[in-house]
């Protein structure tokens, strides 16, 4: 199985191009697409300035539309020769299912995120494509991007005690932990296997039970 992921905020489409011609190039052909880049603000809607909005939408949106756009093409090719047809994964967010209280804006484009999963799946099934497409939505990751948040939180409240953010956050994870890479990686692979044959057009919640309250 040949896939590809989007690890860096990838909104030119040449960018796309050359990453799609080398998959299909080495594994002659494109079963999976990813599209995993990711941009968090952490900035209130009267903080955030227009140049930090439009760079979000580029992370966030364009690079989902861009490279499912670009992607589409190989992946109906070899949706033809699997039995199950070719996948694309979404990384949205428990952001884009309920409000976010630290990014209001990063909520708004994984909320974009999560509509046009379910539309695309819509639009590709019309159209006989065979190609099926389901979001992923983690809740607050121990990542770089889930320290961010931790620093948003603390700033918000006024104090630079990033720790009780940490804490704070962690104690509104019913299963008592904050999620890693790992459990995020787990459902992705799943999303992309056999074993989700019959989905397309989902969402599928990885956060502790964080939205389940």
């Amino acid at each position: 199985m040949a896939n590809l992921a989007s690890i860096g905020g990838q909104d030119e489409p040449a960018d796309w191009q050359v990453a799609i011609d080398s998959v299909v190039g080495r594994f002659g052909k494109l079963d999976v697409l990813v599209n995993n880049a990711g941009l968090f603000l952490g900035k209130d809607i009267e903080a955030a300035s227009l140049e930090e909005w439009q760079r979000l939408c580029a992370v966030n949106l364009t690079g989902v539309f861009l490279g499912t756009k670009l992607a589409l093409p190989a992946l109906r090719e070899a949706a033809q020769q699997s039995p199950h047809g070719s996948v694309i994964v979404n990384l949205a967010s428990t952001a884009g299912l309920v409000g976010s209280t630290q990014d209001p804006l990063y909520s708004m484009t994984k909320g974009g995120v999560t509509l046009f999963t379910k539309s695309a799946a819509l639009e590709f099934a019309r159209k006989g494509y065979r190609v099926r497409v389901n979001s992923i939505h983690p809740g607050v990751i121990q990542t770089d991007m889930g320290d961010q948040t931790f620093v948003s939180r603390a700033r918000n409240l006024g104090t630079n005690d990033v720790e009780a953010a940490r804490r704070t956050a962690r104690a509104a994870h019913p299963i008592g932990r904050l999620g890693t890479p790992e459990d995020i990686a787990k459902g992705i692979v799943f999303l992309a296997s056999d074993d989700a044959a019959f989905m397309t057009g989902a969402g599928l919640v990885v956060d502790g039970g964080l939205t389940a309250q």
